[in-house]
């Protein structure tokens, strides 16, 4: 008999997985990351996509040598467009609004109570602006659904070469350079780092966090001499956070071009001061070390919404799309952490429930 979804979410952590641009690597990565039986252990996985995409995906690359298709839990989705116009390879508005789709339900269906999370493989962000949605990225979809103002986007990886884990928080993201210094006020940092410390603390179990906060000038300003922002707002506003956070240590502005160094050299292995989490001030000034590290690994993870939600840290790669040679390892790691993140919020709930119980 089929256990119901109320009864496994009580036990185990309850998954939507989207297939992302139907056009791009997302169908592949998403199957061949179920093909791991390590990956669908202690957790219940439902793909949100179009069936017939992934059959046609699961037959053409013979990925039934990986994974059984009678085994594979779909939410078939319905959108307006042929699925005859989506072609491998090449994103356009129908791919793109067929992605929008396959987001806006797997959305619905956690606000719902059907999941308590969502991973995500990669959609085009021009491709959902052909098809009329205009939408930075994923992130900022899930943040209005929600009903989210203050969220972020943090990213994880685990060293193979040690037991260091980089957590890389962005202060800004999909914006232009030139909006950057605009966009930076210590109102923003201030609620970053308040989402930063909780998600430490909350999903991470780390009490008294350390945590990296980087300049945004060459040399964090060099007193003045290249940027003032340092001098002007940064600064000072460090220092008002540490004294308010006695039990965190807060340490910045790190010149942006050697806070990255000791994380480089414990990723391989090599013996470094790191830091619990790094607070990069733009998008650029996180990703390139984080994915010149950890490319096929870290994992996205978006910070202040009220479910879990990751997804792989590339993109859509139409360019190999249909080959057969797309890596799942970053689709894996965001099942994984995916997880990772739900069983804290089922256990405080059961606590809850056994303290309500024996009031």
């Amino acid at each position: 008999m089929k256990t119901p979804v109320s009864e496994i979410k009580k036990t185990i952590p309850h998954l939507a997985v989207t297939i992302g641009d139907p056009a791009g690597i997302g169908p592949e990565i998403v199957l061949k990351a179920l093909a791991d039986p390590r990956v669908r252990e202690n957790c219940d996985l439902t793909i949100i996509g179009s069936r017939q995409i992934l059959q046609e995906t699961h037959q053409k690359l013979s990925l039934e040598k990986l994974v059984n298709w009678e085994n594979l839990k779909i939410l078939d989705v319905e959108f307006d467009g042929k699925l005859e116009d989506i072609c491998l390879g090449k994103g356009n508005a129908v791919s793109g609004e067929a992605s929008f789709c396959y987001m806006e339900t797997a959305i619905a269906q956690t606000l719902a109570g059907e999941f308590e999370g969502i991973v995500t493989a990669p959609i085009s962000k021009s491709c959902w602006q052909m098809a009329g949605h205009k939408y930075p990225g994923q992130t900022e979809l899930l943040a209005e659904k929600a009903g989210v103002k203050k969220f972020g986007m943090l990213f994880v990886a685990s060293s193979p070469h040690s037991n260091f884990v980089l957590r890389c928080l962005l202060a800004t993201t999909h914006i232009p350079l030139s909006q950057v210094p605009l966009a930076l006020t210590p109102e923003l940092m201030s609620w970053k780092l308040e989402l930063l410390v909780e998600s430490l603390q909350k999903d991470f179990g780390i009490s008294r966090p350390k945590i990296a906060i980087a300049g945004l000038n060459p040399h964090s300003g060099e007193n003045g001499q290249l940027g003032t922002e340092e001098q002007d707002w940064l600064i000072p506003w460090l220092e008002k956070e540490s004294d308010r956070r006695r039990d965190i240590q807060l340490d910045g502005p790190v010149p942006p071009d050697t806070m990255w160094v000791k994380p480089g050299q414990a990723w391989l292995g090599l013996k470094a001061n790191t830091y619990d989490a790094y607070l990069a001030l733009y998008h650029d000034q996180g990703l390139i070390p984080v994915k010149l590290m950890a490319f096929d690994l870290a994992v996205n993870t978006t910070i202040g919404l009220p479910f879990v939600r990751t997804s792989p840290d590339h993109g859509t790669a139409f360019d190999i799309a249909g080959q057969g040679i797309a890596d799942a390892t970053s689709m894996k790691g965001a099942i994984q952490l995916g997880k990772e993140l739900i069983l804290p919020k089922i256990r405080r709930e059961h606590e809850s429930h056994r303290l309500l119980s024996d009031g």
